[in-house]
Formats: C-alpha cells, sequence, structure tokens
C-alpha cells in the first residue's frame, strides 16, 4: 500500500494559493483519473485507487497546514502504511515556479507543514515532492507569498508543474520504487 499526502490549508479562501499547491496537484490527479475524494476520515479528504492491484491512498489534510501531522499519523497507523511508502507532495520558496524535485529525505527548510509531519512520525526520512513557488517579492512577507494565488504570467509554469507532480506520482504508484521516480524526474527541465 502506498499513501500520497498532498499538504494544504481547508477553506475556499486559500483554495488557489501557492501554500495549497499539494492539494491542486492531487485534484489534478483525481481530475485526470476520473475520481473524486469521497471519505472522510481522521480530519482529512481521502480516497481510496487501486493501480495494478495495489491500494493507494490519497490524502488531504484538512487540519489547516500547521498541524499535517495530525492527519497523518492516524492513516499510517489505521492502514499500517510505512514511512517509505508516504510521498507528501508542498510547496517549496526555494524552487523557482515550475520546477519539481523529488527527495526521499530532508529537514522541514522551515516548512510547517512539513515539520507537523516530522514530528508525528518521528523521522525525517519520508518520500516528497516539492514544487517550486518562488520567493516573495520586496516587501511581502513569508506568510502573505505563500497565502497569496499565483501571478496570471505564472500559470503556464504552475500548470506545467501541477502535470510533472502527476506524472511522478503515476510512475512511482505503477511499481516503480521512489528512487527510480526520482531519479527520472529530476533530471528533467
Amino acid at each position: 500500500m502506498k499513501m500520497i499526502i498532498g499538504l494544504g490549508n481547508p477553506g475556499q479562501k486559500y483554495v488557489n494559493t501557492k501554500h495549497n499547491i499539494g492539494f491542486i496537484t492531487l485534484d489534478e490527479w483525481a481530475y485526470q483519473n476520473k475520481t473524486t475524494f469521497n471519505k472522510n476520515k481522521f480530519d482529512a479528504l481521502y480516497m481510496e485507487e487501486r493501480v495494478k492491484g495495489e491500494k493507494i491512498l490519497f490524502i488531504k489534510p484538512m487540519t489547516y497546514m500547521n498541524e499535517s501531522g495530525r492527519a497523518v499519523r492516524p492513516f499510517m497507523d489505521y492502514f499500517n502504511v510505512a514511512t517509505d511508502e508516504i510521498v507528501v507532495v508542498y510547496d517549496d520558496m526555494d524552487m523557482p515556479v515550475g520546477r519539481i524535485r523529488l527527495r526521499q529525505k530532508g529537514s522541514a527548510g522551515g516548512h510547517n507543514g512539513i515539520k507537523s509531519i516530522i514530528q508525528h512520525i518521528g523521522t525525517q526520512e519520508f518520500n516528497r515532492i516539492r514544487i517550486g513557488v518562488g520567493r516573495p517579492k520586496q516587501n511581502m512577507s513569508v506568510v502573505q507569498h505563500v497565502l497569496s494565488p499565483f501571478p496570471e504570467e505564472e500559470h503556464g509554469d504552475v500548470l506545467f508543474s501541477v502535470k510533472e507532480s502527476v506524472k511522478a506520482i503515476d510512475d512511482y504508484i505503477s511499481g516503480n520504487d521512489f528512487l527510480t521516480s526520482m531519479n527520472k524526474f529530476n533530471q528533467r527541465k
């Protein structure tokens, strides 16, 4: 079993913000696969899919970003999912818009959602798909930046990175180990 977790904040106010790129990516995966988030458990929306006979859970924590781990840990325990079987999809300010990077481990890098997951699952060693959202413009705080929508001139790059992330998810859940997917997708653009 594998678990794909997209990070974001619930509510209409946050729908198209940079911080919600994890939700946006999982919604795009659902759209491409003609499915929907139809279940609710452990403070999260989720769906169960089967790919090549393997159960895959797609999870969107509804705990707000800073408490993401509060939803992730109960899913791991309930469904008996190991840390090397999860992938967390989230925004990264240290990369430009349009770039993605797959990683197998690392620090939170100042990302509160990742900090919460590390705190709740007890390790930094889990798979990630980081999606670039760029740095704040001059006179803009980090919070203002991540809670603002992408400017129109970045929409093409955002769409590219979301679709690349969906391809990376598909590559991983189709039977490859994460390292194989990482080596393939980190070579692009």
